[in-house]
């Protein structure tokens, strides 16, 4: 028969071992990973992007918003480029149609320029291509640079089930936010910092309208939005609008990464309830204010929590593979 410190110990050792497991994968991470294989991988991805940038800045949201997607679904292993000819991937569910198409394009060129180098050929995961893709386009849209770990390896496995109730919703409440990044080993700053990638980028009306029409049985509109906001909201948004119809996530400075997303959260300016939510709640509201005066800590907590972010799931060593193709399993 077994006593407590027994069924204690059974119920403590699936969870360490996970832990020993996720701490080792990470520690096979390091921003000289390609030191030796390809040294200047960073400077081609770069100017790929760059390229990239100079064409459209939906690039940089694109890209940003491709990342989190990924890391946030299987882990970051780039399994949301693969295509399915049954439209059975991750991109293909209801969660990830709304992913502009230039996020995908900037990672296949960045790959394509990589593998145009003979040093460099087929050496490099499209995982890591992402990561680096996403840091380079926050620079470009103005935001502050951080080290990139590098040495992820791509997954073979992308399915639509797999998204399901993996991505935080626009309703969400902070509770639930917490929640899901909790899950994925990140704190309530690092949910806070990682909202701030809302200063660019766009959503549909369909995201939010139940915030401007019919919000409850006795009001239309949220308290929480900002009256004049709201009226601008209706006027772009109006009822039985073209669901194509795109509007800025960051009304005062659209193309800009900067802490204007915290200023607009303090005058009610929030497009999501999931974003005005922190500053509603007085949990989240001290960092909040703290981000909205000091655009360097904006920034460098945004780098620390997309560190931490790009460590979420990652396969190393000889897990996985390095895709040649980032579109399809080799």
């Amino acid at each position: 028969m077994m006593n407590q410190k027994t069924i204690i110990s059974m119920t403590i050792l699936p969870l360490v071992i996970i832990l020993v497991i996720s701490n080792t994968a990470n520690a096979q991470l390091r921003t000289n990973f390609y030191s030796a294989t390809c040294p200047n991988v960073e400077a081609l991805v770069r100017a790929a992007v760059q390229t990239k940038f100079r064409q459209t800045f939906v690039t940089a949201p694109a890209t940003l918003r491709l990342f989190f997607h990924d890391c946030f679904v299987r882990g970051c292993d780039a399994s949301i480029m693969i295509a399915s000819p049954n439209g059975n991937a991750e991109k293909d569910h209801p969660d990830n149609l709304s992913l502009a198409g230039d996020g995908f394009d900037t990672v296949i060129k960045a790959k394509a320029a990589v593998d145009r180098n003979s040093q460099c050929r087929n050496k490099v995961s499209c995982a890591d291509i992402l990561a680096l893709a996403t840091r380079d386009v926050v620079v470009l849209a103005g935001g502050a640079s951080y080290p990139v770990e590098l040495g992820r390896r791509d997954g073979r496995i992308s399915t639509s089930a797999s998204v399901q109730g993996r991505l935080p919703g626009p309703g969400f409440s902070l509770n639930q936010l917490n929640t899901m990044f909790a899950s994925h080993g990140l704190d309530q700053t690092d949910l806070i910092a990682l909202s701030g990638a809302h200063t660019i980028g766009f959503s549909h009306c369909n995201r939010f309208s139940n915030r401007i029409y019919n919000f409850s049985p006795s009001r239309r509109v949220d308290p929480s939005l900002n009256p004049q906001y709201a009226t601008q909201l209706r006027q772009m948004c109006p009822i039985n609008v073209d669901p194509r119809i795109a509007i800025n996530m960051d009304p005062t400075s659209a193309n800009t990464f900067d802490n204007a997303y915290f200023r607009n959260l303090q005058g009610g300016r929030g497009l999501f309830t999931s974003d005005q939510v922190l500053f509603t709640d007085t949990r989240s509201r001290a960092t909040v204010n703290q981000f909205a005066s000091n655009n360097a800590a904006f920034g460098r907590a945004f780098g620390l929590a997309m560190t931490k972010l790009g460590r979420v799931g990652v396969l190393t060593g000889n897990q996985g593979e390095i895709r040649i193709d980032c579109t399809r399993p080799n």
